[in-house]
């Protein structure tokens, strides 16, 4: 560490309660700053929160169509609708995964996918109820602030009254992706059709103030700088001020394959480490922060359960859109392997229903058996 004195002055300020400053946290991303010191002060941070306590559910993915009007740099997932991969499912479709998983013992269901441009925003409200008929226990958490903004734009209609029909037909929350990186010339060359900065921000604020949870994201690991990192975790921090709604934060690493970004390199485990640390750090006002294994990979997710991270997800069956980009993380976690990664990191395991309260199911942790994995 080239500067023993700066780091010794920021975990004073961490010490004591006091608000990280965008320089304190690109000084933190530096090479030459001891990342283990880094990752010591945010489990410090965690565990004064937390305790030993790492939380998981039980979940499943729905994506329900690869067809997608913005065909993003970043994406590997979405294709035109004549492309031979294109599928949209059925409400059938939907419906039996949706049974599945609730008799497989999952809490909550994640429906996110591409925002089909044939496709009306009823197509999409009908899947939620449609999901909540099949499986009426299952929390649904659905449809990213891009797609909310799709659907306020093709029906002309108010970000709110979108949201209450979606809510009216079974929407619990809502989940983080889109966010991408929020610096717009980053966005003009990743994805530069899709909802800016501020109307992914406006989203959540809305959402928020009718009493919609939801999570927040950052994708980190393409063309942005470290800048740009810091500039998007002080955004959704000051968006948390306005409106309080973020439950949790979900740093997602870049996976660069089968993409138009398949020449970078893919981020390393050092760097997704250090990224998931200088966000506890950065996010004071966010209770939780994921280490999401799909993204970031099993080892390195349960490593970062000592960097600053106190939520491992969940099993998350049929996840495509990391793994469709070459994310060689397992297609499910079973809960005995999750308790047992948790607790080989010193942690206590907690399954957590999707608004992070305990579930305790009366025969013990449910065995989690789902076809398909």
């Amino acid at each position: 560490m080239v500067n023993d004195a700066r780091f010794d002055e920021i975990r004073r300020k961490v010490e004591q309660g006091e608000r990280l400053s965008a320089a304190d946290g690109e000084y933190l991303f530096r090479d030459d700053v001891d990342l283990h010191a880094v990752g010591e002060l945010a489990d410090a941070v965690c565990r004064r929160r937390h305790g030993p306590t790492v939380y998981y559910n039980i979940n499943a993915h729905l994506n329900p169509t690869n067809v997608c009007v913005y065909r993003c740099a970043l994406c590997a997932f979405s294709c035109d609708a004549d492309d031979p991969r294109a599928y949209v499912m059925t409400a059938e479709e939907a419906a039996a995964q949706a049974r599945e998983a609730a008799a497989a013992g999952c809490t909550e269901i994640h429906i996110v996918g591409g925002v089909h441009p044939e496709k009306p925003f009823s197509w999409y409200r009908d899947l939620v109820a449609v999901v909540r008929r099949a499986a009426p226990t299952l929390h649904i958490k659905a449809f990213t602030a891009v797609e909310i903004a799709w659907f306020a734009q093709q029906t002309r209609r108010a970000l709110g009254s979108v949201l209450a029909e979606l809510m009216a037909a079974g929407l619990g929350s809502l989940p983080g992706g889109g966010a991408e990186i929020f610096d717009p010339e980053v966005r003009t060359r990743v994805c530069p059709r899709k909802a800016d900065a501020q109307t992914w921000l406006n989203v959540h604020h809305v959402a928020h103030n009718m009493g919609l949870k939801s999570n927040a994201t950052m994708l980190f690991g393409h063309l942005e700088s470290i800048e740009h990192r810091i500039d998007h975790l002080i955004q959704l921090r000051q968006q948390q001020e306005r409106s309080g709604g973020f439950q949790a934060f979900v740093p997602l690493s870049f996976h660069p394959a089968h993409t138009p970004l398949a020449h970078l390199p893919k981020t390393s485990a050092l760097d997704e480490l250090r990224t998931v640390a200088v966000s506890r750090l950065m996010l004071d006002n966010f209770e939780h922060v994921k280490a999401y294994w799909v993204s970031l990979g099993v080892g390195t997710a349960q490593i970062a359960l000592r960097y600053g991270a106190n939520d491992f997800d969940g099993t998350v069956c049929r996840e495509k859109i990391h793994h469709e980009a070459g994310s060689s993380a397992p297609q499910a976690l079973t809960v005995a392997e999750i308790e047992r990664l948790i607790r080989e990191t010193g942690g206590a395991p907690v399954e957590r229903d999707s608004l992070y309260r305990p579930v305790i199911r009366q025969d013990g942790p449910f065995p989690w058996v789902l076809s398909g994995r």
